[in-house]
């Protein structure tokens, strides 16, 4: 059952996108999410295999660290006459577009006990979404995407978008994420030279984002350039993402 709640500060209630779909599940079925997510999550942190640049929905981590870490990295260079170039991705449709199949292949990846994984791929199988208000009733049936409000949505987004944090990124990259929030740190000694390898790692982010049936949305992505030297440096920069200068 989906329960539409108004988002904070949003007007011109018409619209779909104004509204976040929280989904609510029997308790037999939290149960069972609860009990899925905590044994695959128990696998992913005792082998260590999630990428630690990842904040969000993590024991021990919270959006301190990941300000913390990308505030070093900045400040590390920074002290070496670098100049900074930061990105803010935003995921379009965040959690509704995380894709079953990449999650399932993430999972073998990544080694998960048999069990856990067949049980993973029912849980995917034969999904219903039901909307109702007053004598309104809309059912649909659900391919893709971690229901808000699930107690297993955040366990199968960080399987899925771990796979980005381990990207090639060039050396001069850092991606830091809390849970559906990206954050892409390029420095450089010039500007021209930080902007080169932003403008190639977000190309990998693409691809990637393009395999996962994934999009960032351009219009709600920042930049921004950090630098002493000033006089010395642009100011202007030209990040493109989906073809658009952001």
């Amino acid at each position: 059952m989906i329960l539409p709640i108004v988002k904070p500060g949003k007007g011109g209630l018409n619209e779909v996108g104004k509204y976040r779909p929280v989904s609510l599940i029997n308790i037999g079925g939290q149960i069972l999410e609860k009990l899925l997510i905590d044994r695959i999550n128990y696998h992913l942190h005792s082998k260590s295999l999630l990428n630690e640049n990842q904040y969000g929905f993590l024991p021990q981590k919270s959006t301190v660290d990941a300000s913390m870490s990308a505030k070093d990295f900045v400040h590390t260079h920074l002290l070496r006459r670098n100049v900074v170039i930061m990105t803010s991705l935003d995921v379009q449709g965040a959690f509704d577009a995380a894709w079953w199949p990449e999650i399932l292949n993430k999972l073998r990846d990544l080694q998960c006990p048999g069990n856990l994984y067949d049980l993973t791929r029912s849980y995917f199988s034969d999904k219903v979404a039901i909307l109702s208000a007053n004598t309104y009733r809309k059912e649909t049936k659900v391919t893709k995407g971690c229901p808000q409000g699930s107690c297993c949505g955040p366990g199968f987004w960080n399987l899925l978008y771990n796979a980005h944090l381990d990207l090639d990124f060039t050396s001069h990259t850092k991606a830091i994420a809390f849970a559906d929030d990206l954050a892409i740190l390029t420095y450089g000694e010039t500007t021209s030279e930080a902007e080169a390898y932003a403008n190639s790692d977000l190309a990998k982010i693409e691809n990637w984002a393009k395999q996962n049936k994934m999009q960032f949305n351009e219009l709600k992505s920042k930049t921004m350039l950090i630098a002493r030297k000033r006089k010395r440096n642009r100011e202007d920069i030209n990040i493109y993402l989906n073809n658009r200068r952001l």
